[in-house]
């Protein structure tokens, strides 16, 4: 993935990787995994709107099923 894209993605709120005290960005494995399903949805036609949209369902969708998981 080019720099600038990385880039965008930050800004746009896509994902946010840690940063080192020289302001290096870290990316974990989950941060690698959404960049993962950046690259995807975007193969797929959809533009950075629709991407976040998606990521923000997702990660509501985990969430609920870790909530009945603790509750059942």
């Amino acid at each position: 993935m080019e720099i600038q894209n990385l880039r965008v993605y930050e800004r746009r709120g896509l994902l946010e990787p840690a940063r080192s005290d020289g302001g290096t960005r870290l990316y974990s494995h989950a941060d690698i995994e959404t960049l993962h399903r950046i690259r995807d949805l975007l193969a797929d036609g959809l533009n950075l709107a629709g991407i976040a949209k998606v990521l923000e369902l997702e990660a509501e969708v985990a969430r609920l099923r870790r909530r009945l998981a603790s509750v059942g």
